[in-house]
This record gives C-alpha cells, sequence and structure tokens, in this order.
C-alpha cells in the first residue's frame, strides 16, 4: 500500500454524492445517531444505488444453486427466500456491496451496531429482490 492512501484520505463526499434520493425518506441529519436513521439515511439509498448491481449478485447465486428464474414467482419467491436467508456467502456479499460506499463516520457507527445493522440490511435487500423478481436476470451477467 503506498503511503498517500490512508483511511483518513477516504472520500467520503464523493461517496455521499453518489447516493440517490429515497422517496418518503425523512429530512436529511449529518450524522445518523439511531439505527433506524442509519437504516433511513443510509441503508435504503445505498440499495437503490446498488439495486441492479444486487439483483445481478442474487441472480448469480441462484444459477449456482440451479434455481429457476424463469420460473412463476410463487415457485421461485420461496426458493429465493431460502437462498436468502440460509447462504452465508451471499449474505456476505450483499452486505459488502453496500458497506464500501460507507463513510468513515458511517463506518464507525456500523462497526458498534453490526448486528443490527446487518439484520436491517438482510432483511431490506430481501424485500427489494423479492419486489423485483421480473427484473432478475435470467442468465450469468457478463
Amino acid at each position: 500500500m503506498s503511503s498517500t492512501s490512508s483511511p483518513s484520505s477516504r472520500p467520503d463526499a464523493a461517496l455521499l454524492a453518489l447516493r440517490p434520493h429515497v422517496d418518503g425518506q425523512p429530512p436529511a441529519i449529518p450524522t445518523p445517531t439511531t439505527v433506524a436513521d442509519f437504516q433511513h439515511q443510509v441503508l435504503r439509498p445505498l440499495l437503490k444505488l446498488q439495486h441492479a448491481v444486487l439483483l445481478a449478485t442474487v441472480a448469480d447465486f441462484a444459477l449456482d444453486y440451479r434455481l429457476p428464474l424463469g420460473s412463476p414467482a410463487a415457485t421461485l419467491r420461496p426458493a429465493l427466500t431460502e437462498l436468502l436467508t440460509r447462504n452465508v456467502r451471499l449474505r456476505a456479499t450483499l452486505t459488502g456491496l453496500v458497506c464500501g460506499f460507507f463513510t468513515q463516520e458511517e463506518l464507525a457507527f456500523y462497526r458498534q451496531h453490526r448486528n443490527e445493522l446487518n439484520r436491517r440490511l438482510l432483511d431490506l435487500a430481501e424485500q427489494r429482490v423479492l419486489n423485483s423478481l421480473a427484473e432478475l436476470p435470467a442468465g450469468p451477467s457478463a
């Protein structure tokens, strides 16, 4: 690692600028102080930002486990719920897709409340995937 790259040189302003607006979201506060604030101010916008990547990642895992992505929602929904609930590697991957966009302050808060925030993040990701079954890529992503 080069000497010019340090944790304090992370581009927090650029990370914040990437985040989309989420309808119905409470007004932004400088630093979320509760887990619920963090969920609304940080997790929801980041999941919206990463929506396409989230779906492609889940589709890749589903194909690895030979889940029929082209099947009706009634068949696919329970299989995907099982995959999202029990596959530790997938859950860690989805967590990493979001955590990589945290600012330094958000990362510090996340580390203090990791268990609760991971639970909320994965619940939101599961809802997002299950509500977007029609958007799931049917083949391997490029």
